[in-house]
C-alpha cells in the first residue's frame, strides 16, 4: 500500500504537529507503507519522510521543477519524480497512491485534500481521504462540512467518507477497511 499525505512545508508553532507527522511516518514505516508526499525536505513534509525512512520505509517525493531547483527536494528518498508544475504533481501523486491523508498544514494542504476528497465523491477514484486531526486542528473544517451539508450542499456520505482520527494507527486501520461511498451523479 501507498498513501500520499499532504501537510505543511512549514512545521508550525505547535510541536504537537511535528510529533504526529513523525508518529504518522513511523507507523506507515512500521507497517510496510509507502509514503508518497510532496518531495521536499522542508517542515512537516521532511519530518514524515525522515520517519519512514529512519524505519527502513520506501518514500516517493514529487516536486515540481520550480521548487527542486530551489534546493527544497529531500536528498535521502527512493525514488523523486520532477514534474513541471503542481497540477502534474497532484496527479502523479494521486496515480502513485492507495489513499490521502492530511496532516496539519496551509492552504497548500487544503487545495489537495479537496481535490482529492472531490475526485473520491465523483467517482474519479474509490481512494480513502482521511485527516489525522491534531489537537482539533480541522474542527473547523469539519464544521463547515456539516454546514455544507445543512444548507443542502453536500450530502451526508460524502461529509462522512472523510476519515478523521486523532491517531495514524487508528487512521490506517480505517483506511484498510474502507468502503466508498455511491458515485455522485450516478
Amino acid at each position: 500500500m501507498k498513501l500520499a499525505v499532504y501537510c505543511g512545508s512549514r512545521t508550525g508553532a505547535d510541536p504537537r504537529y511535528a510529533r504526529a507527522a513523525q508518529a504518522l511516518g513511523a507507523a506507515l514505516g512500521t507497517q510496510g507503507i509507502d509514503l508518497v508526499f510532496g518531495g521536499g525536505h522542508v517542515g512537516l513534509m521532511g519530518v514524515v519522510a525522515d520517519s519512514v525512512l529512519a524505519q527502513g520505509g520506501r518514500v516517493y517525493g514529487v516536486i515540481p521543477e520550480h521548487l527542486r531547483d530551489r534546493e527544497l527536494a529531500h536528498p535521502s528518498l527512493t525514488e523523486l519524480f520532477v514534474v513541471r508544475d503542481m497540477h502534474e504533481r497532484k496527479a502523479k501523486m494521486a496515480e502513485l497512491a492507495d489513499g490521502f491523508v492530511a496532516l496539519p498544514g496551509g492552504i497548500g494542504t487544503l487545495e489537495e485534500l479537496f481535490e482529492a476528497w472531490t475526485w473520491g465523491q465523483l467517482g474519479f477514484h474509490h481512494k480513502p481521504c482521511g485527516l489525522i486531526n491534531v489537537d482539533g486542528f480541522y474542527d473547523p473544517l469539519l464544521a463547515m462540512a456539516r454546514t455544507m451539508e445543512a444548507a443542502g450542499f453536500l450530502q451526508q456520505e460524502y461529509v462522512d467518507m472523510l476519515v478523521v482520527s486523532e491517531s495514524a494507527e487508528d487512521l490506517i486501520d480505517r483506511f484498510r477497511h474502507y468502503q466508498p461511498p455511491h458515485e455522485k451523479w450516478t
